[in-house]
């Protein structure tokens, strides 16, 4: 293994080189740092529109028109996620320096993470199917917003990134899972560097889908609280080739863990198990963990995973960033923005524990090291 004489960093170290997000409070990794070191409510009521299904308040990017950010060659027919991972990509990209993809469009690959794509132009498609005069009299430009790698593919294609490109889909836990797919993808030198993250838009339809899921019978039924949207990405690359393109680490990979429990009883056990196991790898005792960001997903299973971390850490008790609490409930997004806020608050050095549970029987726990390698 080669080491750095002047870090003792292995440069092979995988590590976030940059980032940017899309969420209610604004476009820009900026407006989302401003907004979570203030611990700013970016939860609204309804505008006026109408838009909000079942719920009363949602946290929704303001004044997000896709052509007005993209323009409109090529955004006639696209959806609200897909523009969301567009826009944010180029925002990264444009942070992380001139060249990223276009020296080597091949060297760089992207992971998105998502629920179900596009609920709302999946929705609508399936409407016009079976309302038209004719199954078939369908606009088939909207047809590729209703497959789920719409997101990433368009993506990729916008900002000629020709590297591997995958769309990830595991519930709360999608953006772990998405980090946990990226680092295995730089490991087995299948690319060079990854833009990983996931993307969760706002529609009436996929309130509608959610509320309904929420209040129905079964052992994992959740509370309903306000939805949110948005999209996180990161920079993911060893340590050696973002030093060499002038860009400095902001987080080191440590360590991640993923269980699974097939009753909401085994959650805290499955948490607790997850969370020991990531630190293990990532060689981090509790009392050096300087943040907790949990997934705050509320109700039993919220006070199941509070209750695994408790007995984790004891006496120890580190700050707890609850996020969905200021942006509502972003689904497949939550937890690759749990990652941009603990990118986003201060605290250079210190081990940080991103925490997720889903209510269909998944947990994961990622440790990174915030600050230079």
């Amino acid at each position: 293994m080669s080491v750095s004489l002047a870090t003792g960093a292995d440069p092979d170290s995988l590590v976030v080189s940059g980032w940017s997000a899309a969420s209610p409070y604004g476009l820009g990794a900026a407006a989302f740092t401003e907004g979570v070191r203030e611990g700013r409510d970016a939860v609204t009521g309804d505008d006026g529109t109408g838009g909000l299904g079942p719920y009363e308040r949602a946290g929704r990017i303001p004044d997000f028109d896709i052509r007005a950010v993209l323009g409109r060659k090529g955004t006639r027919a696209m959806d609200r996620a897909t523009a969301l991972a567009v826009a944010t990509a180029g925002l990264l990209l444009g942070e992380a320096g001139p060249g990223l993809a276009q020296d080597d469009p091949e060297a760089v690959g992207m992971v998105l993470g998502t629920g179900h794509g596009s609920v709302q132009s999946i929705m609508d498609f399936t409407r016009d199917a079976l309302t038209g005069e004719k199954p078939f009299h369908v606009d088939p430009a909207l047809f590729p917003n209703t497959v789920m790698n719409r997101a990433a593919g368009q993506s990729a294609i916008w900002h000629t990134l020709r590297g591997p490109n995958t769309t990830i889909a595991g519930g709360a836990l999608t953006g772990l899972l998405a980090l946990n797919y990226a680092s295995r993808l730089l490991r087995q030198r299948h690319c060079e560097a990854v833009l990983c993250g996931a993307v969760e838009e706002f529609s009436a339809d996929r309130a509608w889908l959610e509320y309904h899921s929420r209040t129905g019978g079964g052992a994992h039924r959740q509370p309903v609280g306000p939805l949110g949207e948005g999209c996180a990405l990161m920079l993911i690359e060893p340590l050696g080739r973002a030093r060499s393109h002038g860009r400095a680490p902001l987080a080191t990979l440590l360590g991640s863990r993923f269980l699974a429990f097939t009753e909401p009883e085994g959650a805290t056990r499955a948490v607790r198990r997850a969370v020991t196991e990531a630190l293990k790898e990532a060689d981090v005792r509790p009392e050096e963990v300087g943040l907790l960001v949990p997934s705050d997903s509320g109700g039993a299973l919220g006070a199941r995973e509070d209750t695994a971390l408790g007995s984790v850490f004891g006496e120890h008790r580190p700050p707890r960033l609850r996020l969905r609490r200021l942006v509502g409930d972003t689904c497949a997004a939550s937890a690759s923005l749990q990652l941009a806020a603990a990118l986003a608050v201060p605290g250079e050095g210190r081990p940080v524990l991103v925490t997720s549970v889903d209510p269909d029987g998944q947990t994961g726990a990622v440790v990174l090291r915030t600050g230079a390698a």
